[in-house]
């Protein structure tokens, strides 16, 4: 029983409009980004590169310790193992905190449009009133009664 409960909870809490359209916006927000991404490092990054004398920024390292080849001796035995660099990749970093502030200026974009539209949508709503209620029928009846009086007299 206990199970079913969770399972009934579950698909409830999934089956919310909120849950469903954050999936979405996590799933358009991921192509966004490859959007996003392509735009950098396909348009933006090459002319920068050209600027600063042909680097591309993902390449930029500082080497903190050398990489050591293999060591064999006469027989052709490895005596020491090969080690690989240590660098710290500055470049790639640089990279990123650049695709990630052009996506998020691009969504301050977005989100400034929505805004506009909104606040437009409502003064819009506020330029036109909404018409007057209909009279109800207790009104009706006693504008007929007064009409009526005032006929007699």
């Amino acid at each position: 029983m206990g199970k079913s409960t969770f399972l009934q909870e579950f698909k409830a809490f999934a089956m919310k409009g909120n849950v469903i359209d954050m999936a979405v916006g996590v799933i358009i927000g991921g192509a966004f980004g490859k959007i996003v991404s392509s735009v950098v490092a396909d348009v933006i990054m090459p002319p920068i590169g050209l600027l600063v004398g042909g680097v591309n920024f993902t390449d930029l390292k500082l080497v903190l310790k050398e990489a050591v080849p293999a060591v064999t001796d006469a027989a052709g035995n490895v005596t020491q193992a090969a080690t690989d660099a240590v660098t710290l990749n500055y470049g790639n970093f640089l990279q990123v905190t650049f695709d990630f502030l052009i996506i998020a200026f691009s969504i301050f974009l977005v989100i400034k449009l929505v805004t506009k539209l909104t606040e437009k949508k409502k003064e819009e709503e506020k330029a036109t009133p909404a018409p007057p209620p209909a009279p109800s029928k207790e009104e009706i009846l006693l504008t007929e009664i007064r009409d009526l009086l005032k006929n007699q007299k």
